[in-house]
């Protein structure tokens, strides 16, 4: 007589294998998480070349306003956090002859309403200095203790979107051209 033998998969088997597959799905998961998280960073730091060039551009083609002293030169006291709320509107420059100080203050909105309405929790400043990157910390010093001479830098940073804690920061050096 011969003993009857039941052939396919036995339930361990089964939940070993639905084990393996969702372990494998949950990876998945996380790497897309990771990519998308890593190309919003990609293009906040592309949005953050552009308005830096952009405030540049704008700092270049108003002459007047930058060869003012440092202490009244409009551009050089530009200290935004978009966590203060939205920039105050000044008066609006579009197809009226500016002054070149009315100009700059323009350009100055402009810029901190385009942080605001695009970076999380960004933060936008220009001032002279040296040395931005602090080496030490690994990031972007927000201070400027640089003296007449130093270059002019705009730094643009921001907050993770996610909520996750992670800040990204951007320093554009315009040197001595502006």
């Amino acid at each position: 007589m011969r003993a009857w033998s039941a052939g396919g998969f036995t339930l361990v088997e089964v939940l070993v294998a639905l084990f393996v597959l969702s372990v494998g799905i949950i990876g998945a998961a996380a790497t897309q998480s990771k990519a998308h998280a890593a190309a919003r960073q990609l293009a906040l730091s592309a949005a953050a070349v552009q308005l830096a060039s952009s405030l540049a551009e704008r700092m270049r083609a108003n002459p007047v306003a930058m060869a003012a002293p440092d202490g009244a030169n409009p551009y050089l006291q530009l200290d935004y956090d978009s966590t203060a709320g939205a920039p105050p509107t000044p008066v609006s420059c579009y197809g009226d002859d500016c002054a070149p100080a009315a100009l700059a203050a323009f350009d100055v909105y402009e810029t901190s309403r385009l942080l605001h309405d695009g970076f999380p929790q960004g933060r936008l400043r220009v001032c002279r200095d040296a040395a931005p990157w602090d080496a030490a910390a690994d990031r972007l010093s927000w201070d400027c203790a640089a003296g007449p001479g130093a270059p002019i830098v705009i730094k643009i940073g921001w907050r993770g979107a996610e909520g996750d804690g992670q800040a990204s920061a951007f320093a554009l050096t315009a040197g001595g051209s502006l």
